[in-house]
């Protein structure tokens, strides 16, 4: 029992270093501005298998012109482990919005009604699979991001941050 605890324990550490590393590595990405336009920010960020993005903040200026890609890294399809990117606006709860979310099935996790919520979100994606969203960035202040698949939201989430 021993042996078998040990090995788990080191295989769980081994990726979670590997997860740690790609987050540091993709964490610079938002500060950096891909485009030769200083008036753009292009930003990638990933989701799993997982259920994780790689980035849990994102900054970019007031007014900015904002290209974020999500790349879905995992091999789950979409409707078992589909993904999505939605910025909501300031005071929008999340739990509230994650579950009118996950029963708006034939909306693709966006509910009906929420456009005064949503600032903007990606398509719904599956495994292997990219999509990309251009918006302006909002006034200042810090919002929330989230994925709107079904129980993602506790996990995929993370703070759009305008400065």
């Amino acid at each position: 029992l021993a042996i078998l605890t040990s090995c788990g324990g080191e295989k769980k550490e081994e990726q979670k270093k590997e997860t740690i590393k790609l987050g540091v590595q993709k964490a610079d990405e938002p500060k950096a501005e891909v485009s030769s336009d200083s008036n753009v920010a292009e930003i990638v960020i990933v989701g799993d298998d997982m259920m994780k993005f790689d980035l849990s903040e994102i900054k970019v200026k007031a007014g900015q012109k904002v290209k974020i890609t999500l790349r879905h890294k995992g091999k789950m399809d979409v409707n078992v482990m589909g993904h999505n990117l939605v910025i909501l606006n300031k005071g929008v709860d999340v739990a509230d919005f994650g579950a009118k979310a996950a029963v708006a099935r034939d909306t693709k996790y966006i509910p009906a009604g929420s456009e005064n919520d949503v600032i903007a979100h990606t398509d719904l994606i599956g495994g292997g699979q990219t999509t990309t969203i251009e918006f302006d960035a909002p006034e200042a202040g810090t919002y929330d991001f989230l994925c709107s698949f079904p129980g993602h939201y506790a996990l995929m989430k993370g703070k759009f941050i305008v400065e």
